[in-house]
């Protein structure tokens, strides 16, 4: 579910933000330059960091003035680092955030530095991820891009903004993942208008913030991937060295992007630096069958019965979906309000619980449900789990009708022989998933005891 995007007002300007958990540790997300509240989570290892994020502490994220959801700004006139500094502490204010670690990386850390150093009543700790005090090179500070490299950059933003380019340029090991140029183009666009791209990276390139650092005297971690060749290592070592008291962390990698890559180490470090602990990693993977279900027409039977008698239907569809999963040998993870999430460690079992809820509720609830189902890797996060099969599954229900359950190829593939009939539906492109994925429907459910838990504790066909 997308939080809700609120706004917080500075003078006469919406600044979009959202919060994410609800930890004891409030942090805030100064991302790169551009951003957007609600496309952000349609891209699935950006959304993922976010979440992993909000497992530390309450996550704040807010679109700057002139990008995303934010009010729009003339590109005559773009903002000045203090006025987004002005937006940031607006959007704590708001939250109502009183010390936040701030997290920021590439273009975004020079309103990170000199929030830290002008405020720093309002940070607890920062924590740079891949970011720079300046991006040119100068004679006192080699470790820039030479000076003709702003204009090749203008001439890539000019040609390619919207078609994925930042993961060319900042993010070259992602560029294999299906489907994630699709979404990473679109998110782009959701972001900014090419002419805006422009200017704004024009005007980010002529920042330098090096006089700021002798100033910051808040706790500090600075992270950088040793192979990344957008901004090279060599800016974490100078803000390390110019910021009284940093720690500095070099993590594999050729991304500079601070979603992409491998997410575990990253949080892990920011984890540690700020509680002193690392309960993420080693994150907790394995293979399940995803069941998502959910009551067809919710809001309408609520409007029809009336508050009370609806949380009476609420909870006997609860009890009657987790003895339908926990018969198959399914664990129930969580109720999503008019439905349940729920795993299992075979695709047949979750099958026979969707079968049989689809079954029992029309009887004996008088509402009917819908289900999707998806093999795939998992992520175990507490009691909870995540990861891009959950994206699926999550997806795939929400295209289903009333009593029927929609399943991916992989579902059906791996049920072969069972029994069960599937007719195949379009392929469709599920939001916020690479790729196209083809869709089937169970027609004929066969025998749903074939799919309970046998005496020896073995599923029919898992």
């Amino acid at each position: 579910m997308i939080p809700e995007t609120r706004y917080a007002i500075v003078g006469d300007v919406h600044v979009a933000y959202q919060t994410v958990g609800d930890g004891p540790i409030d942090l805030v997300l100064a991302d790169q330059w551009f951003s957007h509240m609600e496309a952000q989570w349609d891209v699935p290892p950006v959304s993922e960091l976010r979440r992993r994020l909000a497992s530390i502490g309450r996550l704040i994220v807010f679109d700057k003035r002139g990008v995303g959801m934010s009010d729009p700004v003339a590109i005559d006139s773009l903002p000045s680092i203090e006025a987004w500094i002005d937006d940031l502490r607006a959007v704590l204010d708001a939250a109502g955030a009183g010390r936040a670690v701030l997290i920021t990386t590439l273009a975004g850390t020079v309103m990170g530095l000199l929030f830290a150093a002008t405020h720093p009543d309002r940070v607890r700790a920062l924590v740079i991820v891949d970011g720079f005090a300046r991006a040119l090179a100068a004679p006192d500070y080699p470790a820039g891009q030479p000076g003709e490299e702003i204009e090749r950059r203008i001439d890539q933003v000019r040609s390619s903004w919207g078609r994925g380019l930042m993961l060319d340029a900042f993010a070259p090991g992602m560029r294999s993942v299906p489907g994630l140029r699709d979404a990473w183009a679109r998110y782009e666009r959701f972001a900014a208008p090419p002419g805006s791209a422009i200017a704004m990276v024009r005007n980010l390139y002529q920042l330098d913030a090096r006089a700021v650092l002798p100033a910051i005297r808040v706790p500090t971690l600075v992270i950088q991937h040793a192979g990344a060749t957008g901004f090279n290592p060599d800016h974490g070592r100078y803000l390390a060295a110019h910021i009284e008291g940093a720690r500095y962390v070099e993590l594999p990698g050729m991304d500079n992007l601070i979603w992409a890559g491998d997410q575990g180490p990253l949080v892990a470090e920011i984890e540690e630096f700020i509680t002193g602990a690392r309960s993420t990693a080693p994150a907790d993977r394995r293979l399940a069958t995803v069941l998502f279900t959910d009551i067809v027409g919710s809001t309408q039977h609520a409007s029809e019965l009336g508050d009370r008698a609806w949380r009476d239907v609420l909870a006997r569809h609860d009890s009657l979906a987790s003895q339908a999963i926990e018969a198959a040998g399914g664990r129930v993870i969580k109720s999503t309000g008019d439905g349940i999430l729920a795993t299992f460690d075979g695709p047949g079992r979750g099958l026979g619980a969707a079968v049989e809820l689809s079954r029992s509720a029309p009887r004996q609830l008088g509402v009917h449900v819908r289900a999707g189902l998806h093999a795939g890797e998992i992520e175990l996060t507490g009691a909870d789990v995540a990861g891009l099969a959950v994206h699926i599954a999550a997806r795939v229900s929400a295209l289903a009708g009333p009593d029927a359950i929609l399943v991916t190829s992989t579902v059906r593939d791996l049920v072969v022989g069972s029994g069960f009939v599937f007719e195949p539906r379009r392929s469709r492109i599920l939001k916020g998933v690479p790729g196209r994925w083809r869709l089937y429907e169970v027609m004929h459910k066969g025998s749903v005891d074939d799919f309970l838990i046998s005496p020896r504790g073995q599923s029919a066909v898992g």
